[in-house]
């Protein structure tokens, strides 16, 4: 399933549009990774978004 498990960021649903004005169904899925994020001294290996990875290195939660 593509779904973030810390945001909770899905799938997105719409259509492509061809220069004819035809509308075919297309899917937009989010960009998922591997994290191994350590909590209160245990691993937790998440599917997190990018975009979540970046907040939480902003927030100073993921080091490199």
């Amino acid at each position: 399933m593509q779904k973030c498990q810390l945001t909770g960021k899905g799938k997105q649903y719409g259509s492509n549009v061809s220069f004819s004005q035809r509308h075919t169904k297309k899917v937009w899925k989010p960009n998922l990774q591997k994290k191994t994020i350590v909590v209160d001294g245990q691993k937790l290996t998440l599917k997190i978004s990018t975009q979540a990875i970046r907040t939480l290195k902003k927030k100073g939660l993921i080091t490199n």
